[in-house]
């Protein structure tokens, strides 16, 4: 038994923030059933990279797992079959701007006093209210109105694009423990819950830092913050041979241990922000430049100094350490990720086709032979 094996969840989300989140759900168990409209579906399932089957190798590894039905929603007939298939599940996840589903005819509020059970989780940019809650925006848009971009440095240029999706992939991680408390609370009322789950307010807490230094009326130029790039201990190092290393030697039995196997002098000024930073670090760049990448990981070995190899993904797919952790394996040949709580005991579904399971999820919720068949006929299920 997994843990949410009892747990069934209504699907309208697509591309990533909404997928991971249900890709968490279901890989601790619940049933996830997609609903996708006709034509393409999800997007992402049509977008590069592709597998050599041509699905998309993301899409393959957010939706393991997972069932697939075709609805028309822009159809009464299809959004009448979602509504009555929904006192069979558990969580509604959708992902639309505020308002759409209202004017689908399933308003959140309405739905609670219809499915008192039912949680409803709602992931937007920028929530269900505030000025900013019809406007579109993507996962730098959410990093940069949230302020999280702006703590980025240095500061002699504009924030970089980051190489990461952290406002989707953290709105994702919001959803779903926001969904597992509003399930537990459930658990004690029988009472469902409306979650209003914001992608660009979740990004904050990953630059609790920086904002704890704004509050304080202490903020730093951008960059020049203790995590963020001000001390030469907490710095990313090109090598001799172009590639880099980062060392992260906050404390100061780290920095201590690493100077002195380094043959720097160092003082426990190095760890304190301040103009001085600019000579250690120069110092220590001309420390890393040294030796190759390869022979500073040899270096760093059982020293205790906080110097790792900064990877790419293709490299970090082959990395030692990633594998004896069993990080990345494959279903059917399709190369997929697994999170700090996906199981390693269970063998997952590979991901579904699109209307793959139609018939089977609208017979699961409830709606009888005939009125399947009947949207089959008009066209509003595929």
């Amino acid at each position: 038994m997994q843990p949410l094996s009892d747990i069934r969840v209504l699907d309208l989300s697509r591309l990533l923030p909404g997928p991971f989140a249900t890709l968490v759900l279901a890989d601790l168990g619940a049933t996830v059933d997609k609903i996708e409209e006709p034509g393409q579906g999800d997007y992402l399932r049509h977008l590069p990279p592709q597998l050599k089957d041509g699905e998309n190798a993301a899409f393959s590894q957010l939706n393991r797992g997972k069932r697939s039905a075709i609805l028309d929603l822009k159809r009464p007939e299809g959004r009448d079959a979602l509504r009555a298939m929904l006192g069979t599940y558990d969580v509604l996840f959708e992902q639309f701007r505020p308002g759409v589903l209202r004017r689908l005819g399933l308003d959140p509020q309405a739905l609670r006093k219809d499915f008192p059970r039912l949680v409803v989780c709602s992931l937007t940019g920028y929530g269900q209210a505030g000025p900013l809650a019809q406007r579109a925006g993507h996962d730098l848009n959410y990093l940069a109105r949230s302020g999280v971009l702006g703590a980025q440095g240095p500061r002699a240029a504009p924030p970089q694009v980051p190489g990461f999706q952290l406002a989707d992939v953290s709105g994702g991680m919001w959803s779903v423990i926001g969904i597992l408390a509003a399930l537990r609370h459930r658990d004690h009322t029988g009472e469902g819950a409306w979650l209003d789950i914001a992608m660009s307010e979740g990004t904050i807490p990953f630059a609790t830092t920086s904002f704890a230094a704004a509050v304080a009326g202490q903020p730093g130029d951008r960059g020049d913050e203790t995590l963020t790039g001000g001390i030469a201990p907490y710095q990313v190092y090109e090598t001799k041979d172009g590639r880099a290393v980062a060392l992260a030697a906050l404390e100061p039995k780290f920095w201590m241990a690493f100077a002195a196997h380094a043959g720097l002098e160092p003082s426990l000024g190095d760890l304190l922000v301040g103009p001085h930073q600019a000579e250690t670090k120069a110092k220590v760049a001309a420390v890393f430049k040294q030796k190759t990448q390869a022979e500073w990981i040899s270096w760093a070995e059982g020293k205790d100094c906080l110097v790792e190899p900064v990877l790419s993904p293709a490299e970090a797919w082959h990395d030692a350490h990633l594998a004896a952790r069993d990080v990345f394996f494959e279903i059917d040949g399709r190369p997929q990720v697994r999170t700090p709580v996906t199981p390693r005991d269970v063998t997952f579904a590979p991901p579904p086709g699109h209307g793959q399971h139609t018939r089977a999820i609208l017979a699961d919720a409830g709606l009888s032979t005939e009125t399947i068949e009947s949207l089959f006929a008009s066209g509003a299920a595929r």
